[in-house]
């Protein structure tokens, strides 16, 4: 059995690639039941949650992510956070590799944004802000600079060094990129806002986005985070990555308790999008919104396109 490191899969996953992956991954026949959620020790006082994400095709391979949050982990100076993947035969069980499950979760998280992006935003939109500076959040730009050119990026964080330090990061890779202070300016010229952080309140206003623009929301992935405000939803074509989006996330929730989106007003799902179903946008003028919690189908795409080309390198 392989054990391919963090170094390794960054190399073995650039964005062109593993977008394509997800595209191809969403069309094909991949069973993906719901997460399993595990509290440790035990529900009464549990120090930590394990999330375990299965997913499997019909050709060849099965994997699983195991995934565990441990929040008090800062008191001891370690992140909270960490994950694995293993990746075995399908048709025998025999194991093939252990991943950084980190990595792919935080490259075909962007990747899936980007994904979005390519099929939702106007195909002239060039003006992107990422609101965010995390670990994910600094894979946003690179990843939406592989389906659309952008001729401005700018970066707002709370905390201001760290939206500083991820532009620089940028600039280095030759994407023109700035930090701001101002969201809700920032917001009014951007053509695609994509939000990645772990907000518990509203961040982006309704009015601040411009018709015709895009709106990208990768957080909010629990009913109690959430990156918009609820109007941002109204008069907008929203879609979700899957269908259990409208279960998990805190925007979808709140926008439907407010009244301001049904989940029948749903356009539909990435598969639908991938797949061509669904028309995605009938005006340049008309607002789309795409709200992502993450599935398994992803985590699957990104490891065997790992493992494959850990195997047989591309030339």
């Amino acid at each position: 059995m392989k054990h391919i490191d963090k170094a390794s899969a960054e190399r073995l996953l650039p964005f062109p690639e593993l977008i394509a992956a997800l595209r191809e991954a969403f069309c094909a026949d991949i069973s993906v039941p719901l997460r399993q959620t595990l509290k440790l020790p035990d529900e009464t006082a549990p120090l930590g949650t394990s999330l375990l994400m299965p997913a499997w095709n019909r050709s060849r391979y099965y994997g699983v992510k195991l995934v565990n949050i441990f929040p008090e982990n800062a008191k001891q100076g370690l992140p909270g956070l960490h994950s694995v993947y293993v990746l075995f035969d399908g048709s025998t069980g025999v194991p093939l590799a252990t991943l950084d499950g980190d990595v792919i979760t935080s490259r075909r998280t962007a990747a899936a944004t980007a994904l979005g992006v390519s099929l939702l935003a106007k195909p002239d939109a060039s003006r992107l802000l990422v609101v965010g500076a995390g670990r994910v959040a600094s894979l946003v730009a690179p990843a939406i600079a592989s389906v659309r050119e952008l001729c401005e990026v700018e970066v707002w964080n709370p905390t201001p060094p760290s939206a500083a330090r991820c532009a620089a990061q940028w600039r280095e890779m030759g994407i023109p990129a700035i930090p701001v202070n101002d969201l809700e300016s920032a917001v009014r010229r951007a053509d695609i806002v994509s939000c990645a952080t772990l907000a518990t309140s509203p961040l982006i206003k309704a009015d601040w986005l411009p018709p015709g623009s895009h709106l990208d929301l990768i957080g909010s992935f629990t009913p109690t985070m959430t990156e918009a405000a609820p109007a941002c939803f109204a008069d907008a074509f929203v879609w979700v990555d899957t269908n259990e989006a409208t279960q998990k996330s805190g925007d979808i929730l709140n926008a439907v308790r407010d009244g301001y989106l049904s989940v029948a007003d749903i356009k539909g799902t990435m598969f639908d999008l991938c797949r061509g179903t669904r028309a995605n946008r009938f005006a340049s003028m008309q607002r789309t919104v795409f709200k992502a919690v993450g599935t398994a189908l992803e985590d699957l795409a990104a490891a065997i396109m790992v493992y494959e080309r850990s195997i047989d390198p591309p030339c």
